[in-house]
């Protein structure tokens, strides 16, 4: 990438930090708040430490870096690192050991891709990269050769294809390239965050490009933070976060080119090989970063007929979703929460009650 285009995705990525932001954290002007900025995982993470010592909070935010740079090159699939030696071995058919964490990582991305159903898959690494989207700036050019892309969608990796023994990785199907962008910026603010709070951190949040984690709560308020609108320059609404919740948002407006006025996102359907159409946001408020990340694309790929099942099977309650008509669609638990912004929601907004699921599927063994 070019210092140029570095710079212009930078900004870019800032002015979508504000908007998170948008009426929150800054409704009164805090005593001792501490702030890092670093680029990892292709966007800006931006660290929060409220009333905090700013000593304490520097060294716990420094190590939080550190921390964050590593996972950085430990898991991404397309530059040398842990993960690209795994991808390696993988195409060739062998094995190969990789250290805890890592193995603790695909487990849990096998575990999550099997609740989906298969709608999130980082095994289709190769999909990625046919498309363009393996690197931090936007692909230009001609669509992948249809043809390409229906030899990766027959050939079908799956996260389900990996072999675990110990710490040691293979796979029964050689066309699996496994891609963590779907899900690592979720576990390395979880590990951020369980970080902060071991280092006595009570109040903070963490903030992955709109994806955010918080600890504690912002001095006598909650921190707040808003649902980006996917259609123009604004928001839907805003949620109030309480401590150790996470909001996690997967939408077409961020990476994506276009091809004669049609869209072409980043969140690709494993099974069909294209980009997602129907849906353009789905945001998903949980407990967990790793699995709201994770099924913010799943529903994104289920779809509006599938989406409340695959809410259900992967344990997720609190969703809301927006069509391609700019129809808001929530379930009870996410409709409690969500205030809009200004006036009201900038569409009609739809209730939507998740199916009771009486034999969740039996994903823990595989």
């Amino acid at each position: 990438m070019t210092p140029l285009a570095v710079r212009r995705l930078v900004i870019l990525l800032g002015l979508g930090l504000a908007l998170l932001y948008f009426g929150a954290v800054r409704a009164a002007q805090p005593d001792r708040e501490h702030r890092e900025t670093l680029y990892v995982f292709g966007t800006l993470v931006e660290i929060v430490i409220f009333g905090a010592d700013e000593a304490e909070a520097r060294a716990a935010s420094a190590e939080i870096g550190r921390a964050l740079q590593r996972q950085h090159r430990d898991w991404h699939a397309w530059q040398p690192g842990a993960l690209g030696d795994l991808n390696a071995a993988l195409a060739a058919g062998r094995g190969r050991a990789v250290a805890p964490p890592l193995a603790a990582l695909l487990r849990e991305g096998r575990r999550l891709s099997c609740l989906s159903g298969g709608r999130f898959d980082p095994a289709i690494g190769r999909l990625i990269g046919l498309w363009g989207f393996h690197a931090d700036t936007p692909p230009e050019g001609a669509l992948p050769d249809p043809a390409a892309i229906d030899v990766l969608r027959r050939a079908a990796p799956r996260m389900t294809d990996l072999r675990f023994d110990g710490d040691r990785i293979a796979s029964v199907n050689p066309t699996v390239q496994l891609d963590l962008g779907g899900f690592a910026k979720g576990a390395a603010l979880d590990a951020a965050a369980a970080a902060l709070e071991a280092a006595g951190i009570a109040s903070a949040v963490l903030n992955a490009g709109g994806d955010v984690n918080v600890i504690g709560r912002h001095g006598a308020r909650p921190w707040r933070v808003a649902i980006r609108d996917p259609f123009v320059w604004g928001t839907v609404g805003a949620i109030s976060l309480e401590p150790g919740e996470v909001l996690y948002t997967s939408g077409n407006y961020e990476r994506f080119f276009e091809q004669n006025g049609a869209r072409f996102a980043h969140i690709i359907d494993p099974r069909s090989g294209w980009p997602v159409r129907e849906i353009v946001s789905v945001s998903v408020l949980d407990s967990s970063g790793t699995r709201a990340d994770a099924a913010a694309t799943a529903l994104a790929v289920a779809g509006r007929a599938d989406w409340p099942q695959v809410a259900a099977a992967m344990g997720v309650a609190a969703v809301l979703m927006i069509d391609a008509e700019g129809t808001l669609y929530a379930t009870p638990a996410m409709a409690a929460r969500l205030e809009p912004a200004g006036g009201g929601f900038p569409g009609p907004l739809r209730e939507v009650a998740l199916p009771h699921l009486s034999a969740p599927p039996e994903c823990d063994a595989y």
